[in-house]
């Protein structure tokens, strides 16, 4: 199958407007859960999801946490401006970027821009009994984004103490706003700070849930330790680009977002001790295990590359030749030997982590190494993440979603589930 000419038109439906769930169920795994297994289709909720596992599989969870990327500042002359945070550019780090005390910049999406010609934005807040003054300043367009350096001083605070200083997370606590997805067409309410985050978020950065993860509990994690499911997290800092809508008529066209991942060590071994066979929890999840393959394959070739050059680019998995030195088996490195080759990697670079990044399309026509089963939402029609499951699936989508769409299952990011096994 030529990937690249696959035309989006043919990944259209029908998605009404009353089928997008607006809000999430009060109990998160109580929604409803597609299975798809073998070509059979049946319904069942999701609080029953370990019954359809294989006890003494690997089950991998993305545990980024969703900050509060979005930022208003109202100008003197009443012009609302909104600054959306992408990525952080200097520092570039996640971790450095949100302890930072006085300074840091990002790329950013800026709203009604036109009315932000020159200088910079400021706003004032109270924070923990400090005065805090934050200003924004805008450095320079980078390809559709715009460079955005903030900085923020503490004023004397009430107690006539002086602060130490407030770091850039505790700054987007107070004064950000939770970037629930567009297409809920409504304001962030202080609920979705809860709803709008997995119960194993733990690292910050992303700019959008990974909405597989929002069913689970801490009672169905529960009865995953309990059928004898190793469970496993890494880490997929979600883009704004995962909404980005494909416009062209041919993907080979469109541009795929890049988003950066962190895996442990742990993880990779892990990941061998299953024989490199996974059931992802969400597209995120799966972009990040069948980039890790070929990251691998990269070191097959090459061992000495950089973090930056392990980068996995758009259309690499289709065009990147796979051969191992001894040619076996059938000409294509064994998920095994290219997880393998990052853990060798690590050891040599004295890492305990890998940090790097991926720009991979998966779509009809791919071949997945490492990924065996899916559990994912119902995504949106002509999306990058719906061929992502036609690939999965084999090109069964379409029955799914009709199967989906005639028995009342609610879709998109609070809507309900589905269990993929090809």
């Amino acid at each position: 199958m030529d990937t690249k000419h696959l035309r989006i038109e043919d990944y259209q439906y029908e998605l009404p407007d009353e089928r997008i769930a607006k809000f999430p169920l009060a109990q998160r795994d109580h929604s409803k859960l597609l299975v798809y297994r073998h070509g059979e289709i049946t319904t069942d909720h999701f609080f029953h999801l370990a019954d359809y596992l294989p006890a003494g599989s690997l089950m991998v969870f993305n545990n980024t946490k969703v900050i509060q990327a979005r930022l208003h500042f109202r100008k003197e002359t009443g012009a609302l401006i909104e600054v959306f945070l992408l990525e952080p550019a200097a520092p570039a780090d996640y971790e450095q970027m949100f302890q930072t005390t006085a300074a840091c910049e990002w790329l950013c999406l800026v709203g009604n821009s036109k009315k932000w010609k020159e200088g910079a934005l400021e706003r004032r807040l109270e924070l923990n009994g400090k005065r805090v003054v934050l200003r924004a300043t805008r450095l320079a367009q980078q390809g559709t984004s715009q460079r955005v350096r903030f900085e923020w001083e503490t004023e004397q605070a009430e107690t006539d103490a002086v602060s130490s200083g407030t770091n850039f997370a505790e700054l987007l606590d107070a004064v950000g706003e939770l970037p629930i997805p567009p297409y809920l067409n409504r304001e962030t309410q202080e609920s979705d700070k809860t709803t709008y985050q997995t119960v194993y978020s733990k690292i910050k950065g992303s700019v959008a849930a990974p909405t597989a993860g929002l069913h689970f509990t801490n009672s169905v994690l529960q009865s995953l330790d309990d059928k004898g499911i190793d469970r496993e997290e890494l880490t997929l800092h979600v883009g704004a680009g995962t909404f980005k809508p494909v416009k062209t008529a041919e993907i080979a066209d469109h541009e795929m977002h890049t988003e950066t991942i962190s895996v442990r060590r742990e993880t990779l071994l892990k990941l061998l001790r299953h024989n490199c066979k996974a059931i992802a929890v969400g597209t995120t999840s799966v972009r990040t295990l069948e980039s890790l393959y070929y990251m691998g394959v990269k070191l097959e070739h090459n061992p000495n590359l950089t973090e930056e050059q392990l980068h996995v680019s758009q259309w690499e998995p289709y065009e990147q030749a796979q051969t191992c030195e001894n040619n076996e088996p059938a000409g294509v490195l064994p998920a095994t030997c290219a997880i393998s080759n990052l853990v060798e990697w690590l050891d040599r670079n004295h890492a305990t982590t890998l940090h790097s990044s991926t720009q991979i399309i998966i779509a009809p026509g791919y071949e997945y190494k490492i990924v065996q089963m899916l559990v994912t939402n119902f995504h949106q029609p002509q999306s990058t993440l719906l061929l992502l499951v036609s690939a999965f699936v084999k090109g069964h989508w379409r029955r799914i979603y009709d199967y989906a769409l005639a028995n009342d299952f609610r879709f998109l990011s609070y809507g309900d589930s589905s269990l993929l096994i090809p």
